[in-house]
């Protein structure tokens, strides 16, 4: 999930009749299934969590494009080039679509950039670790694109109008990118003794991250109840990361690669994998702005944003031009 640590207001779920009238009439839509809409009431809670969740998913489609970005020039083909262009192009379609939305529920972009250029709004922790070689490109569409579909297919289920509907169209781009990060790896390990061993050092530096992307366990996540009672979030953290797992463990072995993790063990009676937890004390820390690259991707941000500034001056001051010579005085005829 690219919004991890999402808190809400309350850690407590009210009952429906601890609710106010206006609070219950709008768990009961809720309820419903109906969609809610930027001009209709919502409780401040909503409205908040809705902000962090929405600004954080914003910015991790933007800060992703970094570690991709990277490897435009360096990638091995003409047709590589182009494709993983398009890729990071769409990235940031996802993030302009998720501030439009964020923007419904009264916060500006530039409000949610501050905060994130502060630290005091987070992006997905995925994004703090490098990508050192091509098939490192591999990974990050086949896992982390792959888990990003996961949570965000769900989400077009959501609560919110404005981001259930921004979903519907970034989860058919993320497809596309999960295909061609699963046919690098495809290529890779089908190649030479180089190729397989770099595809395999890919998956044994992104697999735990990745797992990482679906937020801590259900029993330590004390915020997901308020949120999936308002269905901001369809599914529980754990959930999401099982489902995970049990799709990319067949794709792994089709690829002839291994999941690094010897605990990992198919589970009859569940009818699932049973597999290890990643190291959360390794999670909380990059949240923290410890990792591999945050400080190289929080300072990317921000130097383009303030190399940006001459652009963005440039269109206040023609807004405001246009607008003081459609309202001054008419000629007369």
């Amino acid at each position: 999930m690219y919004a991890q640590m999402v808190k809400t207001d309350s850690s407590r779920l009210k009952t429906l009749d601890e609710m106010s009238p206006e609070e219950r009439a709008f768990q009961e839509r809720i309820d419903r299934g109906e969609k809610i809409e930027p001009k209709e009431w919502m409780p401040e809670g909503y409205r908040k969590t809705l902000i962090r969740q929405v600004g954080q998913h914003a910015h991790s489609e933007i800060v992703g494009q970094l570690p991709e970005g990277n490897w435009i020039t360096r990638a091995p083909t003409l047709e590589r080039k182009a494709i993983l262009l398009a890729k990071v192009q769409d990235e940031a379609g996802h993030g302009l679509y998720l501030y439009s939305a964020a923007e419904t529920l009264g916060v500006s972009r530039d409000e949610l950039l501050a905060l994130l250029h502060s630290g005091k709004m987070k992006y997905s922790s995925i994004f703090n670790y490098p990508t050192l070689t091509w098939a490192d490109i591999g990974a990050v569409g086949w896992l982390v694109d792959g888990a990003a579909i996961m949570n965000q297919v769900q989400l077009q289920k959501t609560s919110y109008g404005p981001y259930s509907r921004a979903m519907v169209r970034i989860c058919k781009e993320e497809s596309f990118h999960q295909r061609q990060g699963y046919d690098i790896m495809m290529k890779m390990a089908a190649g030479s003794d180089a190729q397989r061993a770099m595809a395999q050092d890919a998956l044994n530096r992104f697999w735990y991250p990745s797992l990482m992307m679906f937020g801590p366990s259900d029993k330590d996540s004390v915020h997901s109840a308020q949120s999936m009672a308002w269905k901001i979030k369809i599914n529980t953290n754990d959930e999401l990361r099982q489902k995970f797992v049990d799709q990319t463990v067949p794709q792994a072995k089709y690829l002839g690669l291994t999941i690094p993790d010897p605990a990992l063990a198919w589970n009859e009676d569940k009818g699932g994998h049973d597999f290890s937890e990643p190291d959360w004390t390794e999670f909380f820390d990059v949240l923290a702005g410890n990792g591999p690259c945050n400080k190289e991707r929080l300072g990317a941000r921000v130097k383009a944003w303030n190399d940006g500034a001459w652009v963005r001056d440039g269109l206040v001051a023609h807004a405001e031009k246009a607008a003081a010579r459609r309202s001054g005085p008419v000629a007369a005829e």
